[in-house]
């Protein structure tokens, strides 16, 4: 299968091509030329399949023309060593678990397929640039340690992600690179960009992306919205009700991600777009008008974007036209103190513990969620990720997993980077 750019202006490549790259030539992001449905079959029988089974069914036919069965088999095999539960937390009201990773955030499925998928073309050292608002760079860097001939660079903002999440990517060492940047993740992602479209760092070394933008971690995001649709299943053809998925939104690879599984046929009534203080995507609901801004800090962090990279892809699915956007995607904007009250809501009426992105979700759909439907919301991390912040609102002491408390016992190893691209441009000059 071959793939096009978002902008249009560059010639089309090859999966490998788009996957080792990134970013397109024209700065666009790459899309596959067609996007297959799955057999009615598939969904007959979809209730019976493991997880790694009906994700194989997905993967193969979204990669199956490019990368040979065994071969694929064994990515996605790997890949989703853990599962993605479904939790009820209260009548018609359901918790996609996607923190049962290895670093407890969703972005470990995407992480861990491009890891190998890179693996399995790469012939030269690649260098992996990936900023993050604070998940990401966890899971990228422990999708890709100790994978031989690959180093990371992994660019967050100074001061704005978790004590937690940042000690899961800056104790690592081996070919992990920390780079503690002075400013806000937008900053971050802009060098990211920048370099990409250097001629002269491109021809010193092999770069390639981790973030969202390349469709070997964005696509495979895809496997746990099938892997819901499974759990559920009966009830909701017992009860007749509608499905509807609620995603906390940042980047909007995620979201992206369940939209095109709805596109490959997943019975999917609708989306809403879970957004903090940082409205760009809701005004542009309400407007027709994208205008992004700086992003704002809040208590949700991995959605603090102010220019979400990955809506010239969700625009690309419907032909840039508004109204059909409209059509399939609702939105929803959470201030602070709104997030706050909602976990506290969520923690006496149901016991549940709530991450404050998974708050926004879950809000979303007590606000939106008809009497037809079954709403399901990502919860994207393990609270744990963000204890101080949990346990100031819920005025209790969460535990911290095991495996959150190893990366915290590390120590950090981080190279100060100001926001500025020449000097950016230098450190990877001479690596």
């Amino acid at each position: 299968m071959k793939y096009y750019s978002t902008n249009h202006q560059a010639p089309l490549a090859t999966l490998e091509e788009a996957v080792v790259r990134g970013l397109a030539p024209d700065r666009g992001l790459y899309m596959p030329e067609r996007i297959e449905a799955l057999g009615q079959d598939y969904f007959d029988h979809i209730g019976e399949m493991s997880f790694q089974q009906l994700s194989f069914a997905v993967a193969q036919c979204l990669f199956g023309e490019d990368i040979k069965d065994e071969a694929l088999r064994q990515i996605v095999d790997g890949t989703l060593s853990f599962d993605t539960p479904v939790r009820e937390v209260e009548p018609g009201i359901y918790a996609l678990e996607l923190f049962h990773g290895p670093t407890l955030a969703f972005k470990d499925v995407g992480a861990r397929f491009m890891a190998r998928m890179l693996q399995h073309f790469i012939s030269k050292e690649v260098n992996v640039l990936v900023a993050t608002s604070g998940d990401t760079g966890s899971a990228v860097a422990n999708g890709f340690l100790g994978v031989d001939g690959i180093h990371v660079y992994v660019l967050y903002p100074k001061g704005k992600v978790s004590k937690i999440q940042e000690s899961q990517f800056t104790t690592l060492g081996q070919n992990i690179t920390a780079l503690e940047v002075d400013g806000v993740f937008d900053d971050c992602q802009q060098l990211v960009k920048q370099a990409f479209l250097d001629k002269d760092l491109n021809s010193h070394m092999l770069l390639t992306s981790a973030n969202s933008i390349n469709v070997a971690r964005l696509l495979p995001q895809s496997f746990y919205y099938f892997n819901a649709y499974a759990q559920l299943k009966s009830l909701l053809q017992d009860h007749q009700k509608h499905l509807v998925f609620c995603t906390p939104s940042g980047n909007f690879g995620n979201i992206t991600a369940g939209l095109i599984a709805k596109r490959m046929g997943l019975p999917v009534r609708r989306f809403i777009a879970a957004n903090n203080a940082n409205d760009i995507f809701y005004q542009f609901l309400q407007t027709g008008v994208y205008h992004p801004k700086a992003s704002v800090q809040t208590i949700a962090n991995a959605m603090d974007v102010g220019d979400p990279s990955n809506f010239p892809r969700l625009m690309d699915l419907y032909g840039n036209s508004w109204q059909r956007v409209k059509a399939d995607i609702r939105g929803a904007t959470y201030g602070d103190d709104q997030i706050k009250a909602t976990m506290s809501q969520c923690y006496e009426q149901t016991g549940y513990v709530l991450d404050p992105h998974g708050a926004c979700g879950y809000q979303a759909l007590k606000d939106q969620l008809q009497a037809d439907e079954v709403g399901v919301f990502l919860e994207t991390a393990h609270p744990a990720k963000f204890k101080d912040k949990v346990d100031a609102i819920l005025h209790t002491g969460i535990p911290i997993p095991a495996r959150l408390s190893a990366f915290m016992n590390g120590t950090k190893q981080t190279i100060a980077m100001p926001n500025d691209f020449s000097q950016f441009k230098a450190y990877l000059m001479e690596q």
